[in-house]
């Protein structure tokens, strides 16, 4: 029998009584893996009948012996409740950092995904997979103390891996009873899982990172007004922005590329050229709440780039009336980022070429181009080094990452209505303008 059917196989066994209410549906999981890989695993009932199929070898020699391993995951009520996302969000944030210090610092840390065995938004939740190589009992201790001292929903849940001497692995989920005691309840077997055929972070990518209006992503914000005064400035500044703006009757050119590509360089001169208005996302009359963003979790920070694409967009409607407008960095960053942070593992887990989460906003002013400025990894790495500008956390894992930077290009390169066209950043400054300057004049045919 194929891995998938021995898993609904075993699904279907009889269940206790105690435990029939909690796994009416089984918890799969998504284990990002060294390299860039994902494994897919579930956890079902103890079933009689023999043994189980093992899981996937590669999440078997992350959640087995030798070591211990435990899932740590933060719910998020079902719904689109925006507080709910932000403060299972803010919790999950000051999760990981509570895991880096202390007993807990010495044990390895991997993204690890919950989701319902259809692979949809419903049911999501993030986490982390912890692996202490040495299996201390004092990383339990440490584990539970880490929970008592969640007191506030969402409470996290933990598991813990164990394996036996037919070399089945086992989770055993950790519950609070009666609000005083964590003890260990009935073993779920670790079973294999059929990979869902999108990533099961994509259908949740409208709500947590990928907002398709401006709506979306101000409900975000609005929900952090009570602890970011940041939040309720940039909404106020939001909210002087007409809803729909029409551009003027002079071109809109927007100029993209990773960190070291001549962006700054290449955008600064196509204005001079053009004697256009230079404009940039983030706008200036936010810029100096963004070190407070970057700080927050991907949620609240996409949620303020998107609304300063927004603001931008007003900018851009006003210059548009006088001359032609070239802008630096717009929309394709904030998504292309947003999906490179959001799913885990390589390449070949993001959206397919033409999934609706490439698609442009329909309440966002579209521009007349983008400019995509690109460079050999190699090159991006020569001109970075030693140039020791101030960077977001996201742009220092694209000079550390290889995986996340080839996710960040190829996210850009599916981005359609508008698309990206992509120009060659490597020669010297002048031949890099003249080309961008040569395609702009081909696409815009409107410039005097």
């Amino acid at each position: 029998m194929a891995p998938a059917g021995r898993l609904l196989a075993l699904l279907a066994r009889p269940q206790s009584p105690s435990r029939a209410g909690a796994m009416a549906q089984p918890s799969c999981f998504a284990l990002e893996l060294p390299g860039g890989g994902l494994a897919h695993f579930a956890v079902g009932p103890a079933g009689t009948e023999g043994p189980a199929a093992p899981p996937d070898p590669r999440a078997a020699a992350l959640l087995g012996p030798p070591g211990r391993s435990y899932a740590l995951c933060v719910p998020v009520a079902p719904g689109r409740d925006c507080a709910a996302r932000v403060r299972a969000a803010r919790l999950l944030q000051r999760l990981f950092l509570q895991l880096r210090r202390g007993p807990l610092g010495r044990c390895q840390l991997r993204r690890l995904l919950r989701y319902g065995p259809g692979g949809g938004a419903g049911g999501l939740q993030r986490g982390v997979l912890l692996r202490d190589p040495d299996d201390s009992p004092d990383t339990r201790r440490a584990l539970l103390a880490l929970l008592d001292s969640c007191l506030e929903a969402p409470r996290p849940s933990l598991g813990e891996f164990v394996g036996d001497e037919s070399h089945q692995l086992w989770q055993r989920p950790w519950e609070l009873r009666g609000g005083r005691e964590w003890r260990q309840v009935d073993p779920e077997r670790v079973v294999p899982a059929p990979e869902p055929a999108l990533h099961p972070v994509v259908p949740d990518l409208p709500s947590s990172g990928v907002f398709p209006h401006r709506e979306a992503a101000r409900a975000v914000l609005e929900a952090c007004t009570p602890f970011m005064p940041e939040a309720r400035a940039v909404l106020e500044l939001v909210d002087q922005c007409p809803r729909q703006v029409l551009r003027g009757a002079f071109p809109v050119i927007v100029i993209e590329g990773l960190d070291a590509t001549g962006k700054t360089t290449v955008t600064q001169a196509v204005a001079d050229a053009l004697q256009a208005a230079l404009l940039k996302s983030p706008p200036a009359c936010i810029s100096q709440w963004r070190q407070a963003f970057d700080d927050e979790p991907a949620i609240i920070r996409r949620a303020f780039y998107s609304l300063g694409n927004y603001i931008v967009a007003s900018e851009i409607a006003q210059a548009s009336a006088r001359s032609p407008v070239v802008v630096d960095r717009y929309w394709h960053s904030t998504a292309a980022y947003a999906i490179a942070t959001e799913v885990s593992g390589a390449v070949q887990h993001l959206p397919p070429a033409h999934h609706p989460v490439y698609q442009w906003p329909k309440d966002l002013l579209r521009p007349d181009l983008v400019v995509l400025l690109t460079v050999s990894p190699e090159e991006r790495l020569r001109r970075i080094r030693g140039r020791g500008l101030e960077r977001t956390s996201e742009e220092e894992e694209l000079e550390a990452n290889s995986v996340f930077r080839q996710k960040v290009e190829v996210s850009y390169t599916r981005m359609e209505s508008p698309g990206c066209h992509e120009v060659d950043a490597s020669p010297s400054r002048e031949r890099v303008l003249q080309a961008v300057l040569s395609l702009i004049r081909d696409r815009c045919p409107q410039l005097p």
